[in-house]
C-alpha cells in the first residue's frame, strides 16, 4: 500500500528547522507515514538533523520539493540564471540524498507564474534547451541515487508544461532517473481525462502529490479518487502519495498559490481529513489489485 505523506506547507512557509521541529511530531501523531520537504532557500533545514528528526518519529522523507520563484529558470533565461538554477537543483539533490528522499520534484523548468506565448517551433526549442540544461543535474542526481520528477502546472502558473503528455515529451531523451511528478490539482484543471493521463504518465511517474480540487483536503471535493488510484495502481508506481496544500495565513505562499480563504476549519483538520479519507480508499484499491501470488503470501 502506498505510504501517505504531507507537505509542511499545509501549516508553514518557509519550512525550516524550527517549523519541522514543531510539525514533525504533529504529523506523526496524525498517523502519516512520510513528509514531503520543500526547499525555498538552501539551508532552511539541515538534512542530517531532519533525517534524524523524521527517524525518531517513524517517518520517511517522501521527496524534496524544488521551489521556483522568480529568477529560477532553466529555459528562456540568461546563462547566469540557468547556471544558478542548476546549482540550486543540485543542492536539492544533495539534501534529498542526505535525508533519504528518493526524488526531487517540482516545476524545475521555469519560475512559477512566468508565462509567455510560444509557437510550435519555439516550444520545441524551449524543450530542447530544457533537456540540455537539466542533463548535468540529472547525471548528478543519478550518481547519488536520486530521481527527478518534472511537474506540469496549470495554465495560470506556467506556459511551458501544462499536461502529462507535454511533460512526457519534455523529459524524452533524458536519463531514466528523470520522470514526472503528478499533481492532481493541476491535472484536474488541465487534463480532459485526468485518469487516462495517469496511464499516459505510466512508468515515468517518480512522485505523486494530491490535494482537493479547491486545494483543500482530498475527499472534500469532486475528484474521483478511487478511479485515480485504480489508474495509478496499473502503472507500477510504488512511491508515496503526499498531500500538498497551503495556509492562507502566510502572505508569501498564499499569494504565490492564490490561497485567499481558509480551505478547511483548520490546517490540522485539512491534513487529518485528507489522511482519513485517503487511507481506506488506497487500501481498497490495493486489495483489488493484489495478484493471486500476493494474496497467498
Amino acid at each position: 500500500m502506498y505510504a501517505i505523506g504531507v507537505n509542511p506547507w499545509v501549516w508553514a512557509s518557509p519550512v525550516d528547522d524550527e517549523a519541522l521541529a514543531e510539525l514533525v511530531p504533529r504529523i506523526a501523531g496524525f498517523g502519516f507515514d512520510a513528509v514531503e520537504l520543500p526547499i525555498e532557500r538552501p539551508g532552511d533545514w539541515d538534512p542530517v538533523r531532519t533525517r534524524d528528526l523524521l527517524a525518531s518519529h517513524g517517518l520517511a522523507a517522501a521527496a524534496v520539493c524544488a521551489v521556483t520563484p522568480p529568477g529560477r529558470d532553466l529555459v528562456d533565461a540568461p546563462r547566469e540564471v540557468v547556471e544558478s538554477t542548476a546549482a540550486y537543483l543540485k543542492t536539492c539533490v544533495d539534501s534529498a540524498a542526505a535525508v533519504g528522499a528518493p526524488c526531487v520534484g517540482g516545476p524545475v523548468y521555469a519560475a512559477v507564474g512566468r508565462t509567455w506565448r510560444m509557437s510550435p517551433a519555439a516550444r520545441s526549442a524551449c524543450y530542447t534547451d530544457f533537456r540540455r540544461a537539466l542533463r548535468p543535474v540529472a547525471d548528478y542526481a543519478g550518481e547519488r541515487g536520486v530521481n527527478l520528477g518534472v511537474e506540469a502546472l496549470n495554465r495560470y502558473e506556467t506556459s511551458v508544461v501544462n499536461t502529462v503528455a507535454q511533460a512526457v515529451e519534455l523529459v524524452d531523451g533524458l536519463p531514466p532517473n528523470v520522470g514526472l511528478m503528478l499533481d492532481t490539482y493541476h491535472m484536474n484543471i488541465e487534463e480532459a481525462d485526468p485518469y487516462a493521463a495517469v496511464t499516459v504518465a505510466g512508468a515515468h511517474i517518480k512522485h505523486v502529490q494530491v490535494s482537493g480540487t479547491n486545494r483543500g483536503a482530498p475527499g472534500a471535493d469532486h475528484f474521483d479518487w478511487p478511479r485515480f488510484f485504480a489508474a495509478l495502481a496499473t502503472t507500477g508506481y510504488s512511491g508515496a502519495i503526499c498531500i500538498e496544500s497551503f495556509t492562507a495565513q502566510n502572505e508569501t505562499i498564499a499569494t504565490a498559490a492564490s490561497i485567499w480563504r481558509p480551505l478547511a476549519p483548520s490546517q490540522d483538520a485539512l491534513a487529518r481529513d485528507g489522511l482519513s479519507y485517503l487511507r481506506p480508499v488506497i487500501r481498497r484499491i490495493d486489495a483489488a489489485h493484489l495478484t493471486p501470488r500476493r494474496r497467498g503470501a
